[in-house]
């Protein structure tokens, strides 16, 4: 769990960032769904999953 501070910037605990390699300087995406709610997703991982997508269109 995470508390969201006065300005809506959130602290990823440290285990998180371990787990999915979160270092400072990254940058993150935020996704949401009204219905299923709020993702983050280093940025480098979503232009892999673009390019993919790129490739099987041809």
């Amino acid at each position: 769990m995470v508390k969201v501070g006065e300005k809506g910037q959130i602290v990823i605990p440290a285990k998180a960032r371990k787990i999915f390699d979160i270092k400072p300087g990254d940058v993150l995406m935020v996704l949401g769904d009204e219905e299923q709610g709020i993702a983050l997703l280093k940025e480098q991982d979503f232009m892999a999953m673009v390019q993919a997508m790129r490739h099987m269109e041809t």
